[in-house]
């Protein structure tokens, strides 16, 4: 409870941060269709970010995060993936309406790493895209205003993530703040909630 106020509080503060997005775009026919059809998300990292798991993990878990917080998606689940190949809808499974898929590359730079996204939202009924964006920047890996939130997240993941997450934040944050927004009724904003307490990892797709 104290990681998910904390890291709450985080995505507050950085909901409006650094002007990476390069571009993004959502459906124009989002507002009669999707908005409606497509709430319930599997969260996927592929390829894995400077090719490591435990990377490739804190990305979905900071998108899961965020979009628990500042959207009204339902989170099925979060996983990450390596390989050469991804098809996003092979995590379509019954009860989920998409997969919001990050595609991650972090290339050590200085004391931090130069960080860009190419993130989709992918349909599961027709594997239509439904929201895209692309950012990118160079962030140290050092930041006092996130000093809670990398000890958060490297007591959660291990150490080996420390010098990742101010990185992931800065980026991810203002790529997913311009996610659209579905509509939930009554019955999905207590699915909603129930989920957002705990949503699993796919560990099955993060050994493949």
């Amino acid at each position: 409870m104290r990681t998910r106020l904390l890291a709450a509080a985080a995505l507050v503060a950085l909901a409006s941060g650094c002007a990476t997005v390069r571009w993004s775009r959502v459906r124009s026919d989002y507002d009669a269709i999707d908005k409606r059809q497509t709430k319930r998300l599997v969260i996927v990292t592929h390829p894995l970010p400077d090719g490591k798991p435990k990377v490739g993990e804190l990305w979905s878990k900071v998108a899961r995060d965020y979009v628990n917080l500042k959207r009204q998606f339902i989170i099925k689940a979060f996983c990450s993936a390596g390989g050469a190949a991804f098809d996003p809808r092979s995590q379509c499974a019954e009860g989920v309406e998409g997969v919001l898929w990050l595609d991650p590359k972090m290339t050590p730079r200085d004391a931090g790493f130069e960080s860009q996204v190419k993130a989709s939202l992918v349909r599961c009924r027709d594997g239509q895209e439904v929201w895209a964006a692309e950012a990118g920047g160079t962030w140290r890996s050092d930041d006092e205003g996130l000093k809670e939130t990398v000890k958060l997240y490297s007591d959660d993941l291990g150490p080996e993530v420390a010098p990742y997450v101010v990185p992931t934040w800065r980026l991810l944050i203002p790529t997913l703040n311009t996610l659209p927004d579905p509509i939930l009724n009554e019955e999905e904003k207590d699915e909603k909630i129930e989920l957002s307490a705990a949503p699993q990892p796919r560990e099955d797709l993060a050994r493949r």
